[in-house]
């Protein structure tokens, strides 16, 4: 009897693999035919368009246009890199240009500064987070592109722009002129608080030598170090190395941040070491709806280890991956390929970083009252790119109260007209009476 047991489990066990392997079969069958039958759908849409849109236009410009639309519509980061695009951003990122100063993004087909770039000629020229460019020069930007508007803001350096201005609670547009120029920026200031042991780290955007930049601000402070305030506001991102590294100095082991994507090799996790690691520090981070992508891993991930008290705003919810793929020597595309996660497994993306203190540059907000743009407020929840209009200016036009042979104090001046930061202090004082209190 236990023989025939045998024998029917072994045919049921070869009828349920064959169902399964044919099932698969079948699957795969049915997705290669919907994949031909929409492959042969968009070559025949192509070559519909070809003959008889109404002005003449080649099979190149119709595919090109195709692929544009279709990165576009994927996420807002998404996007295709013709000739002219792919050169800008080698120009971007390898050259030297004349810009403004700004990060911006798309908002409702309206082109809205999600912050100025400290010391830069737009911060100068009272640009706010939140403002809406309605034109560049007598160009509208409504529903401009991205690519389009850094071109029309880029130019040589000490020539004028005017840009027209809607700014919340203003009564009606106003222009606004600023002269580009070279932008390189000291990515990191320090100052010692009046009076206090406490050391001020604004870091106004992450270029490769900000992790260095600290370590050394730090160590020169440490007679006297007591606790940091590391301000954040309207860093609108940089390297992902450079995130982790400014983590690290203050996070002795475990996940700092990790990256998900959908191929395995992008699956990647960012652990902490013990080396170099300022361990019994305390910190507060300030933050804002300015402070994206780097700012937000670094805000969140010191957040969830118990290592700092976030203070400020909500933050802008930038938490997606984007690389450049070329597709030949002249064209490449901008793809998002994965998602990054906080240490807690909680993501950027939509959501931003939620202070532990909501403190306000001015009276709390009504509902109706804050304008700061959100990624989650953007199409599909991803922003459009978000797109420095310029990184660099001359270092001699930001130096102002900067010394770099000395850490110069901030007064008590200073913190009347900043309450974000007064608070922050604050707040630090406190932790360090706590953490003296309880060793």
């Amino acid at each position: 009897m236990s023989k025939r047991y045998i024998f029917m489990g072994f045919v049921g066990t070869l009828f349920v693999t064959w169902f399964f392997s044919n099932s698969a079969i079948a699957k795969e069958d049915s997705e290669s035919v919907s994949r031909l039958e929409s492959l042969t759908k968009f070559t025949k849409i192509i070559g519909t368009i070809e003959r008889n849109y109404v002005d003449d236009i080649t099979i190149t410009e119709v595919v090109n246009k195709a692929i544009d639309g279709l990165l576009s519509n994927l996420d807002a980061h998404s996007s295709f890199l013709n000739n002219k695009k792919f050169k800008e951003l080698k120009i971007q990122t390898e050259g030297e240009f004349g810009g403004l100063g700004i990060t911006v993004a798309m908002k409702d087909g309206a082109l809205t500064v999600i912050a100025p770039i400290e010391g830069t000629p737009a911060d100068k020229a009272g640009l706010k987070s939140g403002d809406i460019i309605l034109k560049i020069e007598d160009k509208s930007t409504l529903n401009i592109t991205i690519d389009e508007a850094v071109g029309l803001m880029r130019g040589k350096p000490k020539t004028e722009i005017n840009v027209t201005i809607v700014r919340k609670n203003e009564p009606k547009p106003f222009e606004v002129t600023i002269i580009r120029d070279i932008i390189k920026i000291d990515s990191v200031y320090t100052k010692r608080v009046e009076n206090e042991e406490i050391l001020y780290l604004r870091i106004t955007s992450f270029d490769k030598k900000v992790v260095e930049t600290l370590k050394e601000k730090i160590e020169e402070a440490i007679p006297w170090l007591k606790g940091v305030v590391i301000d954040l506001r309207n860093n609108p991102g940089g390297l992902l190395d450079q995130a982790v590294g400014v983590v690290d100095l203050f996070v002795e082991d475990g996940v700092i941040v990790s990256q998900k994507g959908k191929v395995e090799s992008e699956n990647i996790n960012y652990y902490a070491n013990t080396r170099d690691t300022y361990s019994d520090m305390p910190i507060v981070v300030l933050v804002n709806g300015g402070s994206a992508s780097a700012s937000e891993i670094v805000s969140g991930a010191l957040q969830d280890k118990k290592r700092a008290i976030v203070v400020g705003e909500k933050t802008f919810g930038k938490g997606s991956v984007q690389v450049i793929l070329p597709i030949n020597k002249d064209e490449a595309i901008r793809l998002t390929i994965a998602r990054y996660y906080l240490p807690s497994g909680r993501t950027i993306q939509a959501k931003g970083v939620t202070p532990d203190v909501f403190v306000y540059p001015g009276k709390v907000p009504q509902e109706d009252d804050s304008f700061k743009i959100k990624e989650a407020e953007l199409k599909q929840h991803l922003t459009e790119e978000l797109a420095k209009v310029d990184d660099n200016i001359s270092k001699e036009d930001i130096q102002e109260e900067i010394d770099e042979n000395q850490i110069k104090l901030i007064t008590k001046e200073r913190l009347v007209d900043d309450i974000q930061l007064k608070s922050a202090i604050d707040i630090l004082k406190a932790l360090m009476i706590t953490m003296t209190n309880t060793k």
